[in-house]
């Protein structure tokens, strides 16, 4: 990076917490030729500090850096090809085992050829997190969380121990053994740093933090300024092994919020209604960007909810500048106090910081929408963007049951065997807390457990036929629940701890009960899920269910009382207190004074930095793997799972010419080392 053209002079040093850096300034580009940069929107900012880092003469040129410029004319809408070298890689462990049997394959081939085994390695730092093997296959009981894993290392023992062996065996490659949390909120609270840093000849360089992943959920980091989003598995390893994203200067759409959430109203809510508009507006394969005042009202996690859902809404990223609350984050979330000064100065001197009196961005085009206008909502029956509105939402299942599932609303309840109960169209069977899109923000978790420990004062239940599950994104949620003391008022509603990790959210739901699974299937009812997730696609949550809503986190606990989609929840009592008073939502839903006071004294940097500590150690299950192998991997040529590729087959030190189609010789790609 120190070897950059500098074709522009910006090359500078700064000091930030003591210590000295060296950056590619924007400012200093802008007075040496890139006139009117600083109005770039601030992703652009992010881009254009990459080619002015990495600037070459081939892969990125002069001319490359001045269509960054050049965007202002255009906004975009010129295509202009351009080399991006994200600083990092992010993977979770169904995608990223391809990338490591690559790199063991390698490192194979490169001991038979007589190379250097030590050579071969990811050239860019590669976080792979656990997340997307643990099931609820036990759910609603205190050793839930224990079967669980237990269960998940059964099934996945092989693969757990070859990742394991890339944990030890490769430089720049670090594994997040299960359990610990989902990729994305393991990122948010430990892995992201905002601003990136790297020793070269004896500098430190700082660049902010960039990254692509293998899940399109990546965006979620968007949110703490880190600009990086999901791509395909080839175009991940490419950048791992330090090949540039080719890519065009995006278009980006500017989405300005203004006002303050009303009472009552989660950030659930508000990415709803997003989603909504974004999609209605159209911007694939475009970036969305948001600015405006009511960014003040907004706090980092209630961005990252807000971030995490592009795919949602059909963006590449959804990007949110750096801020002072991005600091207090960084600090709330336990990392260094140099790290945080660094962010900071090096924001400041970019013009990568957004205060109250920042001027907007250019944009390429814009949309804007009143965050007090927002109301309760969820969103389904099949897809994350359509919104339905809470006080609508008994009205518009019945639609959905004419219209989507062609069945009648009156369906005669069914009796369920060997239960005390029966079971009918629209009947909630599943309802989880799960997904880092929501249990990445203390508000609507909290609000969660308020709603139970209210909802059991009243003595209401969770009604016999649903699976209710609690799968927080890191343990982190795990400590604070407990220390608002609300997690045994979850436990007593059944959502008990089932695991860390996706679970629910990408289909990991496991099996309903064979008695229910029985009746749907038998009387072809149209059963339903309720859960925090983003996505809610037919048959991703599960098989047997075909109604999929998102919700927040303390909606899910409603709906599980309420045990139905018939029921008006803004109308309807969810149940009778024991004197047989009617119970509504109004009666158990929590004020935002009483969330953000349990808040503060709930959530510090201690628990952060007691979970991450130790974050790459794993539990005693991870422990006990015993790896075979060295340097190389020590392949089982019986597995059906994990296999030596044949990619090097053949490959010799020496080049082997051929005979092209006229007679000439030419060396094979092939064979040519």
């Amino acid at each position: 990076m120190l070897n950059s053209l500098d074709s522009f002079k910006c090359r500078k040093t700064m000091t930030a917490g003591g210590k000295e850096y060296v950056y590619y300034s924007i400012t200093e580009a802008e007075k040496n030729g890139l006139e009117g940069v600083s109005a770039l929107p601030y992703s652009l900012k992010v881009i254009l500090e990459n080619l002015l880092r990495f600037e070459d003469g081939r892969s990125v040129t002069a001319d490359d850096i001045k269509g960054v410029a050049q965007w202002l004319k255009n906004r975009g809408r010129e295509e202009k090809e351009i080399a991006y070298r994200p600083a990092r890689v992010l993977m979770q462990d169904f995608t990223g085992v391809p990338a490591v049997v690559d790199l063991a394959a390698m490192r194979d081939a490169t001991t038979k050829l007589g190379g250097n085994t030590d050579a071969i390695n990811p050239q860019v730092p590669v976080d792979l997190v656990i997340d997307h093997s643990v099931m609820v296959d036990n759910f609603g009981n205190p050793k839930a969380f224990e079967a669980n894993v237990e269960r998940e290392y059964e099934r996945n023992g092989e693969r757990y121990t070859f990742l394991k062996w890339g944990q030890e065996a490769f430089d720049n490659f670090r594994v997040v053994p299960p359990g610990t949390g989902i990729c994305h909120q393991v990122n948010l609270e430990y892995l992201a740093q905002t601003v990136w840093t790297k020793e070269i000849d004896g500098k430190t360089v700082a660049y902010p933090d960039t990254l692509v992943g293998t899940d399109s959920h990546t965006t979620m980091v968007n949110g703490l300024s880190v600009l990086g989003w999901g791509v395909g598995g080839i175009e991940a390893e490419a950048a791992m092994l330090g090949q540039p994203v080719t890519m065009l200067i995006p278009e980006v759409i500017g989405f300005r919020l203004d006002g303050k959430m009303a009472e009552g109203i989660t950030a659930t809510d508000l990415v709803l209604v997003i989603v909504e508009m974004l999609r209605e507006k159209g911007v694939v394969g475009k970036f969305v960007e948001f600015y405006g005042p009511g960014l003040n009202n907004l706090t980092l996690e209630d961005q990252a909810t807000i971030a995490n859902m592009a795919p949602e809404y059909g963006a590449t990223c959804g990007f949110f500048p750096v801020d002072k609350d991005s600091l207090s984050y960084l600090q709330t979330s336990g990392r260094d106090a140099d790290r945080i000064a660094l962010v900071e100065e090096y924001a400041k001197a970019q013009g990568m910081f957004r205060d109250e009196n920042s001027p907007d961005p250019v944009f390429t085009d814009t949309l804007e929408l009143d965050i007090s206008t927002v109301v309760a909502s969820i969103s389904g029956p099949k897809r994350p963007q359509d919104r339905v509105s809470l006080s609508e939402a008994d009205v518009k299942f019945a639609d959905a049951m004419n219209n989507e599932f062609k069945s009648a609303i009156k369906g005669a309840r069914v009796p369920v065997a060997g239960r005390n109960h029966d079971l009918g169209h629209g009947d909630v069977v599943i309802a989880a807390i799960t997904s880092c899109t929501n249990t990445s923000n203390p508000s609507v978790m909290i609000a969660a457990g308020l709603v139970a420990r209210n909802a059991r004062a009243k003595g209401l239940s969770v009604k016999p036929w649903v699976k209710t599950s609690l799968a927080p994104g890191s343990q982190v949620v795990t400590e604070y629940l407990n220390k608002a003391n609300v997690q045994d008022d979850l436990d007593a509603m059944g959502f008990n701890l089932v695991g860390y990790g996706c679970t629910t959210c990408i289909g990991n739901s496991g099996p309903l009960p064979e008695e229910i699974s029985a009746v749907i299937n038998e009387h072809d009812l149209v059963a339903c899920s309720v859960l925090s997730g983003n996505r809610n696609f037919e048959g991703r949550v599960n098989p047997d269910v075909q109604a999929n809503y998102l919700a927040s986190p303390p909606l899910v606990v409603a709906y599980a009382i309420a045990g139905s989609m018939k029921i008006n929840l803004t109308t309807d009592p969810l149940g009778q207190d024991e004197a047989g008073n009617d119970v509504y939502l109004k009666d158990i839903w929590p004020s935002s004074k009483e969330i953000n006071d349990l808040i503060r004294t709930s959530v510090n940097e201690d628990m952060f930095r007691k979970r991450y500590g130790d974050v790459f150690k794993g539990d005693a299950g991870w422990q006990k793997i015993e790896v075979t192998g060295g340097e190389t991997y020590d392949w089982d040529s019986a597995s059906t799972y994990v296999q030596n590729p044949p990619y090097f087959d053949g490959m010799t030190m020496t080049p082997d010419p051929i005979t092209d189609i006229e007679g000439a010789r030419v060396l094979s790609p092939l064979k040519d080392s």
